[in-house]
């Protein structure tokens, strides 16, 4: 592979930190990207852009060192059994929480669920599969499925195989939901909780009102409490 310079490292000036610049410089070092193109999202907790991959694009989510509520992040993961030790401390929440999301889906993906392929995971930098054709695949937001009674149930299938896995979203709605060829694709797994969590079901319960609100109101019969009883039997 020829050596990368950082004249080639493409980047948008004074959004990164320098330790997240490194760390971004080593991962395209390490061949995982060739470097960021253009940001799909630029939000207060993270950014996300597509970059090459080859012929190819990759997904890569930056959570902000210094703008991310570390507090909130915390008051998920201090009941999450598979991170024991971590403190209430910025940097240290916020690498096991993209930890967590790396986690997270590749949980998810065994299970049967359809979410992006997570591929790395370095501190604060989650990289994944990039979903979407020319353009990354629309939030059902922005999408209305074709057949809207369908989807939800494929919808409904999905939290129920994370269910069964131990997992609950927890932040699931029309935001975090792609529209991929017709085809739900769950995204945002970084909140995805596990059932020990003493409010899992408080999670799962928000999951399926937002989810069932939302396709109530294209034409879909959904009641919360029967598709609760789906998920949970």
């Amino acid at each position: 592979m020829p050596k990368i310079t950082r004249e080639k490292f493409k980047t948008l000036k004074n959004v990164f930190d320098t330790f997240t610049e490194r760390n971004i410089f080593k991962l395209i070092s390490q061949g995982h990207f060739e470097g960021l193109e253009s940001p799909i999202f630029i939000g207060k907790e993270a950014n996300v852009f597509t970059a090459k991959k080859n012929s190819k694009k990759v997904v890569v989510k930056i959570y902000r060192l210094h703008t991310c509520d570390f507090n909130r992040m915390y008051d998920y993961i201090k009941y999450d059994p598979r991170f024991p030790n971590v403190r209430k401390q910025r940097r240290k929440t916020i690498f096991a929480w993209a930890q967590r999301e790396y986690r997270n889906l590749l949980k998810a993906r065994e299970a049967g669920v359809r979410v992006p392929t997570p591929i790395t995971c370095l501190y604060n930098i989650l990289v994944m599969e990039y979903i979407g054709n020319k353009e990354p695949a629309p939030k059902i937001k922005d999408a209305l499925p074709k057949k809207p009674k369908q989807f939800f149930e494929e919808v409904i299938s999905g939290i129920r195989k994370l269910y069964k896995a131990g997992l609950v979203h927890a932040d699931l709605s029309q935001y975090n939901i792609l529209n991929y060829k017709e085809k739900p694709v769950f995204i945002d797994m970084s909140q995805a909780t596990p059932l020990e969590d003493p409010n899992a079901m408080q999670y799962l319960e928000r999951d399926i009102n937002n989810i069932c609100n939302f396709f109530k109101k294209r034409g879909v019969k959904a009641e919360s409490e029967e598709i609760k009883k789906k998920i949970m039997r």
